[in-house]
């Protein structure tokens, strides 16, 4: 599940990025590291080369505040007395080049994406606790509220889109198939809960409203790179 803005045209965000160069400036936010407990590390992975491939000038932040849980996932169990920080388990993923997400000022970025993984719901959001009902951490939402007042790309891969769902009256969003197919959408019913919350859910892989693109497989990572690329002007 993925989202970015519309870009109005080329000339447009070639024009109001924020470095001395043409490249686009752009936050990627973790929740985490790994994907039942933080972010999806082949998602975030895929985002941050093909957005380096792409020429964009990339900053990654995160949160700093406890995870909701830990699991083990060799076992699959939650880890009884386990905590890990949000921040600290995304550096990881950063090697260790990451901001706390309290400093991320959206004037400073052209767009931000937010990789998928359970830590979106978790972390990010309390959606796996308390679904259509959750609650979205602050600083999030005062990123997701920032770029969308400012009109910029806003990037949500495979569960994040919830996120848009919640903070954006009316967005229409992603999570793929709204039918699980025989398992091929294991997730379908999240496609309920998105309109609980107000937003409209559009049965595709890939799909753009207002200023938000939301991809909903990781494989899809190639189709958001193009877009992103022609809607935003990154060579």
């Amino acid at each position: 599940m993925r989202t970015i803005a519309r870009c109005r045209s080329f000339q447009t965000y070639r024009a109001f990025s924020t470095g001395s160069t043409s490249r686009a400036s752009v936050a990627v936010v973790l929740s985490g590291n790994g994907v039942f407990d933080g972010a999806e590390i082949h998602e975030a992975s895929a985002v941050l080369v093909h957005l380096s491939r792409a020429g964009a000038d990339v900053s990654i932040y995160a949160p700093d505040i406890p995870q909701m849980h830990v699991l083990n996932h060799a076992k699959g169990e939650e880890m009884e007395g386990e905590t890990r920080n949000v921040l600290v388990e995304s550096a990881r993923i950063a090697r260790g080049k990451i901001t706390s997400l309290a400093n991320l000022d959206a004037a400073s970025h052209d767009a931000v994406v937010f990789p998928g993984g359970f830590g979106a719901a978790k972390n990010l959001s309390s959606f796996a606790v308390d679904g259509a009902g959750c609650t979205v951490n602050e600083e999030v939402a005062k990123c997701i509220n920032n770029f969308h007042a400012a009109k910029k790309p806003i990037g949500l891969c495979c569960i994040s889109p919830v996120l848009a769902a919640k903070l954006i009256p009316g967005v229409e969003i992603t999570v793929g198939q709204d039918k699980d197919d025989g398992g091929r959408w294991p997730y379908a019913g999240t496609a309920d809960a998105v309109q609980q919350m107000g937003a409209k859910h559009i049965n595709k892989d890939v799909n753009i409203s207002f200023k938000i693109v939301l991809v909903r497989h990781q494989a899809c990572v190639n189709t958001y790179n193009n877009e992103t690329q022609r809607r935003c002007g990154i060579q």
